[in-house]
């Protein structure tokens, strides 16, 4: 390496510790970390410059902001307000990982930046959070939130945050929808007791009042620290002392002594707030987890619902049809007349008696029969069988008395035995298909059950962000709370979608339209 020029061995032990990325005025070094470390089964990134010296206080900072609004370069800002670097020194520092060359090529996980140097007094801890609202879509944006919850139970150093900065360009006009989403999305990331450290840092500043973005912050509903006249806090900076300078630059100066004022500010209120627990910040964090997790659950138990509330439907059809088929088909018996013969006692002014065959049950001689004692005798009779009746019984067979045969006829019940056996079919399915449909019905109840749970269980989570979250009107709410209000009503709880319609009431129509527009495109 070079030999330092006297101004600079104030920074030896830190050029020693660093590769040179640019050499001019400045040059640009980038710090070599002490570790760099990304453990695949954490959804984080840790990058440690020095080691943590836990007798002194430690200050912890969440950046948050739309790609290309200035975070890396405010992260750097404050990396060289700690080192002391002044325009006249000629350095810049910086942390920030330098091998992405694109938006899209950024690191899609958090990055953890801990600055622990013997220099400072204070050790310093920047998280900072990829392009939230990016076009890798609201997805990557939930896998935040859950990288969040995950570093906040996993790394010590984050068990509290003393300021989370929102980076906004000043040259803004008003908030864009996605810029809108984002802050709204962030700040639902948090409880009630984190406001007044939300922190408004803007980027690209020239140093005049911003007032047209002051105003897009107002009209966004922003959470942020106040000052004493109870409007937003903010420090405005330029971002540029990384570029090529030289000492007759009027307007780098003024640049470079904006941005100086801009972080010396914000330090000095950083010193002087209250940092917050996160066990607030992990409570909202995980009741969001198992919300999306409960809405998730009720559309997949729903679709579970729906081939059997088909099999019902189509089950309880077919039943109709047997049970049509059955009535249609139940006279399966029917009358007809029959004749028949039956004795009766003769009219004795035709004749006193008559011969009758018993088998054939005919009259074989009548009138006329004489009254002989033997039957074989009849006039009728021939080598003893009758010659009249229709089997020419034997004369055994026969009787004389005073009654003969006369036909008659009556109704008698009858079979379709075809018409029967459908009928019998039919009974036999319409006794299966009701025992189908009462287990079908059972199973629908034990669901419906289920579904009813899952529904006042999303409900419930809403109802305890509600209370601890410093916003609730989030598009993690809003893009589903259409979904929940007809399921509250499907479930006769009428009330709680009535609570529901009022949180997007307040919300308002505009806000949810542009939440919900920007979540589609995300999506799409």
């Amino acid at each position: 390496m070079d030999s330092l020029k006297p101004g600079l061995q104030k920074f030896h032990a830190i050029i020693e510790q660093s590769r040179v990325i640019e050499k001019g005025i400045p040059t640009r070094y980038h710090l070599t970390p002490t570790t760099d470390s990304h453990d695949q089964s954490q959804p984080y990134k840790k990058i440690t410059f020095g080691e943590r010296d836990k007798t002194k206080p430690h200050k912890t900072i969440l950046m948050v902001g739309e790609t290309g609004a200035g975070k890396t370069k405010l992260i750097n800002t404050m990396i060289n307000y700690m080192l002391d670097v002044q325009r006249e020194d000629k350095v810049w520092f910086e942390i920030t990982d330098d091998d992405q060359t694109s938006v899209h090529s950024q690191t899609s996980i958090i990055t953890v930046y801990g600055f622990y140097i013997q220099e400072s007094k204070t050790d310093l801890t920047i998280i900072d959070t990829p392009g939230y609202g990016d076009t890798r879509g609201v997805e990557k944006d939930k896998e935040i939130a859950k990288s969040l919850l995950v570093l906040s139970k996993c790394d010590e150093c984050i068990q509290t945050l003393d300021a989370v900065c929102l980076v906004i360009k000043a040259t803004q006009t008003r908030l864009s929808d996605r810029e809108t989403y984002i802050f709204d999305a962030v700040q639902s990331l948090f409880g009630k007791d984190i406001d007044e450290n939300i922190i408004l840092l803007f980027t690209h500043s020239r140093g005049a009042i911003p007032r047209n973005v002051l105003t897009a912050v107002e009209e966004g509903k922003i959470k942020c620290a106040v000052n004493e006249q109870n409007q937003p806090l903010y420090f405005q900076f330029d971002n540029c002392q990384s570029d090529a300078d030289d000492e007759e630059n009027i307007m780098q100066k003024q640049s470079w002594d904006l941005s100086l004022r801009g972080i010396t500010g914000f330090f000095q209120f950083f010193d002087n707030i209250n940092p917050k627990p996160v066990k607030m910040t992990q409570h909202v964090l995980e009741q969001q987890r198992q919300f999306e997790a409960k809405i998730s659950a009720i559309k997949s138990h729903i679709q579970e619902m729906v081939p059997k509330q088909n099999e019902l439907k189509h089950t309880q059809e077919d039943l109709e049809k047997h049970k049509q088929v059955v009535e249609e088909n139940k006279n399966f018996e029917y009358e007809v007349e029959v004749k028949y013969k039956e004795k009766v006692d003769i009219d004795r002014s035709v004749a006193s008696k008559a011969m009758c065959c018993r088998v054939c049950e005919e009259n074989c001689h009548y009138p006329g029969c004489w009254s002989l004692t033997l039957l074989s005798w009849c006039s009728v009779m021939k080598d003893d069988h009758c010659t009249v009746c229709t089997n020419k019984c034997h004369s055994s067979k026969h009787v004389k008395e005073a009654k003969i045969y006369e036909t008659k006829t009556k109704k008698e019940k009858r079979t379709n035995e075809d018409l029967k056996k459908k009928y019998d079919d039919n009974i036999i399915k319409v006794r299966e298909g009701e025992s189908v449909v009462q287990k079908l019905k059972e199973e629908l109840q034990e669901l419906e059950k289920v579904k009813i749970k899952l529904v006042m269980d999303a409900f419930h989570c809403v109802n305890t962000l509600e209370m601890i979250a410093l916003n609730t009107d989030s598009l993690n709410t809003l893009r589903h709370v259409d979904f929940l209000i007809e399921k509250l009503k499907e479930i006769n709880e009428p009330e709680k979608a009535k609570i529901l319609e009022n949180i997007k009431k307040r919300a308002g129509e505009e806000k949810h339209k542009v939440l919900l527009e920007n979540f589609y495109l995300s999506e799409n």
